[in-house]
């Protein structure tokens, strides 16, 4: 599940109180009177925050081909303080007053008629939790999302305020892999749905090199290799914004099992990275103002090599 605030986290602080603030007023309000916050709160950080400025026009640089006008960047500012307001309302009242179309549902379907449980693999792009709109539609089927719950209090405080069901659904990253595997692995065997995303390296988490938007990026092999450990089907899950109530949620079979060898390990994951980085990549193009990483995100890793 996407971070509650996206910003640094020596200003966890600041994300958390406006959260409270949009949450507190919008809830009170209506999700109009909501949005209608959006315009001074994403000029406020537009302006007050340099670092995700210069992320910003990094990023959309790479996607245009050309250096981006502060209202491009403006929109993508703007696109998260959307979804993240709308993340208040799913939680809050599900998917009631959105449009939210799904494709790919079928291949979905399909493979949670197994029984096997099945792997969901995201991005921070657009909204991740347009997913409950699958849920409330399939209660039958559980929706399990791997989230370090420490490193943001702000999407924690906001699940038990809203939908403490869902908090208690959470697979807290922060016990380590094995506890990770083990709570994910039980999860499938009730033929759940396990969701977390792959384009993020938590601290000190191993990482590999792999082409994005032209130029070479860290990625996290840890939703690979507990794909490996699992062994149930793979899809991929993007959440698209579209503007005002609509969303596009996509489902894309990935793999039916990931395999990774001892012997060329670092080749499997690579393969297995460069084909996530390759569908992000064509998401990023068809919804350019929807990625949500406001970081240098091309920055060469200190973190470990996966070999």
């Amino acid at each position: 599940m996407g971070d509650a605030t996206h910003w640094r986290a020596h200003r966890e602080g600041g994300g958390r109180f406006a959260l409270w603030l949009i949450r507190t007023l919008a809830l009170r309000g209506g999700r109009r009177f909501g949005r209608l916050l959006l315009y001074p709160v994403t000029l406020y950080f537009f302006l007050r925050r340099g670092a995700e400025r210069r992320a910003s026009r990094q990023y959309l640089t790479r996607v245009f081909g050309h250096a981006p006008g502060p209202w491009a960047m403006l929109r993508q500012f703007h696109a998260y303080a959307a979804t993240t307001l709308d993340r208040i309302f799913l939680l809050a009242h599900g998917e009631r007053g959105f449009d939210i179309a799904i494709e790919g549902l079928a291949e979905l379907e399909r493979r949670i008629g197994e029984g096997r449980g099945v792997l969901l693999v995201g991005s921070h792009q657009g909204s991740f939790e347009a997913l409950r709109a699958l849920s409330a539609r399939r209660p039958d089927v559980p929706l399990r999302v791997v989230l370090d719950k420490g490193k943001t209090p702000a999407m924690t405080e906001l699940l038990e305020a809203l939908a403490p069901e869902v908090g208690a659904a959470v697979i807290d990253a922060a016990q380590g892999g094995a506890g990770v595997v083990l709570a994910a692995a039980e999860a499938c065997r009730q033929g759940a749905m396990v969701a977390l995303l792959a384009d993020r390296a938590g601290e000190h988490e191993a990482q590999r090199e792999v082409d994005f938007l032209g130029t070479p990026a860290p990625l996290p092999v840890g939703p690979w290799l507990l794909a490996n450990a699992l062994q149930v089907p793979v899809l991929l899950c993007f959440g698209l914004y579209l503007g005002g109530n609509r969303y596009r949620l996509v489902f894309e079979p990935f793999a039916e099992r990931v395999a990774i060898p001892r012997e060329g390990r670092g080749s499997a994951l690579d393969a297995l990275l460069a084909r996530y980085a390759a569908r992000l990549e064509h998401y990023v193009r068809v919804a350019p103002y929807n990625w949500f990483n406001f970081h240098d995100f091309w920055r060469r890793p200190d973190r470990p090599a996966a070999d």
